[in-house]
């Protein structure tokens, strides 16, 4: 049987108190950092440092806990190890916990740190929030274009103890104006007598420091790219952002849609970690506000309620009908908040989309409509299947169009196109049945119920 997170941090706790750091550090060696920062976060953060200080790769381990964690834990650090942990950090993480450190805790580090860290945190840190600047690294490999290949891989391993990634070496002039880039691969292969200008890619992919974070991974995915270089107004080169770190930022951004979509009005963190009054502050705005949306549903039947006391048999079927609606609608806003995030499609292609979304949403109802008329012929007569069938097909249809439309109605006034949650659409579209429904209702039945 495999050993689990809580029983290493059981371990470690009772040998940190006993001050057998052997024991601790036997246990997790061949551990992977990852796995050991899962089990170093169930530990007491009073006696988390005195093992951390003694483990190697100490901040690839620290960066790989919880950011709450993180700021936790480096309030029960003696200032001169944080200090040492947090220069140790690659540049555009130790940016980002030291911007999650209250004022307190950033007076009491900042005087400690090496100079030149102090003027990377000070530099990275006056980006904007969301920009590529405030994503990006300053640890990269840099190369002249007089360089000779076998100059090259010398000065990169130097570079390496330092850099974030040697398997893109960008070239810059005297002004640090990037020029280009060459692979490792390429420098390996080159004969040793050849010149870095000879073997660059001029032609290459950056991004701008004030560029939208989701776009530098979209663009990161899109080209394939290790890491991207990030340039500023001049063209000078400033750092990069690397494909892991993109990566996070496309997980933070699908997290952040599908809590939209679920009606939650910003990301909530580490689920497990979330407390029960955050869990309610980000539910309870859309939650609350449908609630008085959902009057117009009651307005709708108490605008027909003859009709519905004269056929009762209609109450039986408007859960049914109003939730197809509904969950025609959810569907199709998915998919097209989903095509709108990936850059699949466009504002322009709305017209398009909306015949075709159309005639799928007529051959999705008319397929319901064939179901739901049996069940409306054996509990009333054809004219109650008519009267479903129509309805299905209608409602159906209205409601794919909508669910359809709105992430465009949204992107289009400037909002988040996954602000168009399933509450929001299913509320939309069963308002919309209910008035549709008991309307076809009274135009077909009147007659018969007298009305």
């Amino acid at each position: 049987m495999s050993i689990t997170h809580e029983d290493i941090a059981l371990v470690i706790s009772e040998s940190i108190q006993d001050n057998q750091f052997d024991s601790a550090l036997e246990l997790l060696k061949g551990l992977r950092p990852v796995d050991i920062a899962d089990a170093i976060e169930l530990v007491e953060a009073s006696l988390v440092w005195r093992l951390l200080e003694r483990l190697p790769k100490r901040a690839e381990i620290f960066s790989y806990l919880d950011p709450e964690q993180q700021v936790i834990l480096s309030r029960h650090f003696p200032r001169a190890i944080l200090a040492k942990l947090v220069g140790e950090m690659p540049a555009d993480e130790r940016t980002d916990m030291f911007k999650r450190l209250d004022q307190e805790q950033r007076d009491a580090l900042f005087p400690v740190l090496a100079h030149a860290e102090r003027e990377n945190i000070r530099k990275l840190s006056a980006y904007q929030e969301g920009t590529a600047g405030a994503l990006m690294t300053s640890d990269y490999a840099m190369l002249k274009q007089d360089m000779t290949a076998a100059e090259a891989i010398n000065a990169l391993r130097l570079e390496a103890p330092d850099a974030e990634t040697i398997y893109h070496a960008y070239v810059t002039d005297e002004e640090r104006t990037l020029i280009g880039v060459v692979s490792l691969r390429d420098l390996i292969l080159a004969h040793p007598a050849k010149l870095i200008k000879d073997l660059m890619i001029s032609d290459l992919v950056s991004g701008h420091v004030d560029d939208n974070q989701e776009n530098i991974a979209k663009r990161i995915a899109r080209y394939d790219l290790i890491a991207l270089p990030i340039t500023d107004n001049n063209g000078h080169l400033v750092g990069i952002v690397t494909h892991d770190d993109a990566m996070d930022v496309a997980s933070e951004e699908a997290t952040d849609d599908f809590h939209k979509s679920a009606g939650v009005t910003t990301s909530l963190g580490n689920m497990k970690q979330a407390s029960i009054s955050l869990l309610y502050r980000k539910r309870v705005f859309w939650l609350v506000l449908l609630v008085f949306g959902n009057l117009f549903s009651g307005a709708g039947i108490a605008h027909f309620e003859d009709i519905i006391a004269a056929n009762l048999v209609l109450v039986f079927f408007l859960p049914l009908l109003v939730d197809s609606g509904g969950n025609a609608g959810s569907q199709s806003a998915t998919l097209m908040v989903r095509a709108l995030a990936t850059g699949e499609v466009v504002m322009k292609d709305w017209f398009v989309l909306l015949g075709r979304e159309a005639l799928v949403a007529l051959a999705l109802g008319g397929t319901m409509a064939a179901a739901v008329s049996v069940l409306g012929y054996i509990r009333g007569d054809e004219m109650v299947a008519l009267v479903l069938a129509l309805s299905m097909v209608t409602i159906v249809m209205i409601g794919c169009v909508i669910g359809m439309s709105l992430p465009f109605v949204l992107n289009k006034m400037g909002f988040d196109p996954a602000s168009a949650s399933a509450p929001l659409i299913t509320s939309v579209c069963d308002a919309t049945g209910v008035v549709i429904y008991l309307f076809i209702a009274s135009q077909l039945l009147s007659n018969l119920a007298g009305v």
